[in-house]
């Protein structure tokens, strides 16, 4: 079948939309629907905030094939670029990571291509993230602070190295500026959030998304070549959450130490979520970052676009994860949201559930934690984060650091 037929051997651009359709519907749904240009490839869209969705909606004009033209190719890291976009923060992204930060990169094509191809990357870090992501920070006016970053970094990763295998010296220079420049601009971010005072929230979730962020990059850097051409940009951009430290001040240190003690049983990937296909049907219930899920249960609670068998299944889903997943607590916030935005509906709730995820629902320690209240429970990690942070070194100043 032609939505069958694979694309330079890798999955075919028919089956890649399918996945962005399965796990986020609602981008093909008003006002979405009116994107269609068939008279642009493409590479050619990405200069638009929402040039992703102009991307999927025109991906049917690549057709599958086994030996693709260098245009065909280049549309096809374009798409593959805009699905990852689009997916990353729903419940189930599309597996393409290995394809943008490095299969893709790295083969002789013509050097204009690959030029071509980077600033395409360029145009994509100014995509919008409303209506795919409830994941981002924007707090001192140099953007949003999001995973969705540490996505593109990955990506800059595999353009540097594709510039420095095919000795194109003057674009690696650029790529590795771009670099330096999103870092910059996160840990700008940091910053600020460390100088305000009751926002041990948002800097919390800046760590995060901060340690993730290097953690993507490194990714992209793994598919360098281990020569001594590529040591001088993996000493200065590579491990920056771990042994790393000198780069930036020493901003991921900071951000590291917080993640590491207060946050890294809540970045797991939500196996236990992936398979209620309910929670893919609105924007509005994309899951925000952990533990801080209290509201997000709340719009579980009260969404008009779900039933209650599936609001049941939403909970036993999240009383699965309290049981599988040691150590977390956003679960049990989410849970604790639902409970208050339900009121008197929430034992019914409860009662269409398996009776595995009902015996879990009366473990005494489970309800103890979901009595906890949300103000409760967030001013005991403003706390904790100032004691962590008090330990720590300050940021040492770095060269041109302010963004504003």
């Amino acid at each position: 079948m032609h939505e069958q037929a694979q694309f330079n051997g890798m999955i075919g651009p028919l089956n890649l939309l399918s996945l962005v359709k399965n796990t986020a519907p609602f981008l093909f749904e008003p006002p979405y629907e009116a994107h269609v240009n068939p008279a642009k490839r493409l590479i050619e869209m990405g200069a638009d905030p929402l040039g992703f969705i102009h991307i999927l909606h025109n991906a049917h004009s690549l057709t599958p094939t086994a030996e693709p033209s260098a245009a065909e190719r280049e549309d096809y890291f374009a798409l593959c670029l805009a699905c990852h976009h689009a997916t990353v923060a729903t419940f189930v992204p599309t597996d393409v990571d290995s394809k943008i930060r490095g299969v893709l990169w790295y083969r002789r094509e013509d050097r204009e291509l690959l030029r071509q191809r980077f600033e395409f990357v360029l145009q994509a870090m100014n995509w919008t993230l409303d209506g795919i992501s409830t994941r981002a920070t924007a707090l001192s006016g140099v953007g949003p602070v999001s995973g969705h970053n540490g996505e593109m970094l990955g990506v800059l990763a595999g353009a540097l190295g594709s510039f420095i295998f095919n000795g194109d010296l003057e674009y690696a220079d650029k790529a590795a500026e771009a670099i330096d420049g999103e870092l910059r601009r996160e840990v700008h971010e940091l910053q600020y959030a460390l100088n305000l005072r009751g926002h041990e929230v948002d800097l919390l979730k800046i760590s995060m998304s901060l340690l993730h962020n290097v953690g993507d990059l490194d990714q992209g850097i793994s598919f360098w070549k281990n020569t001594e051409a590529f040591a001088p940009y993996r000493k200065r951009f590579a491990k920056l959450g771990h042994e790393n430290t000198t780069p930036y001040g020493g901003a991921f240190v900071v951000a590291g130490a917080l993640y590491k003690t207060l946050l890294a049983s809540e970045g797991h990937r939500h196996y236990p979520l992936r398979e209620v296909k309910a929670l893919r049907k609105s924007r509005y219930l994309l899951l925000p970052l952990g533990p801080f899920l209290d509201d997000w249960g709340a719009t579980i609670g009260r969404q008009s676009v779900l039933t209650d068998e599936e609001r049941a299944e939403v909970l036993s889903a999240l009383l699965q994860g309290c049981k599988k997943i040691p150590g977390q607590q956003g679960y049990y916030r989410a849970i604790a949201g639902m409970a208050e935005a339900c009121g008197g509906q929430f034992e019914r709730i409860c009662k269409l559930m398996p009776a595995s995820s009902r015996a879990l629902a009366k473990d005494p320690d489970f309800k103890k934690k979901i009595a906890v209240s949300k103000i409760s429970f967030e001013s005991s990690y403003r706390k904790r984060t100032q004691t962590i942070l008090a330990g720590q070194p300050a940021i040492r100043p770095f060269a041109d650091a302010a963004l504003a």
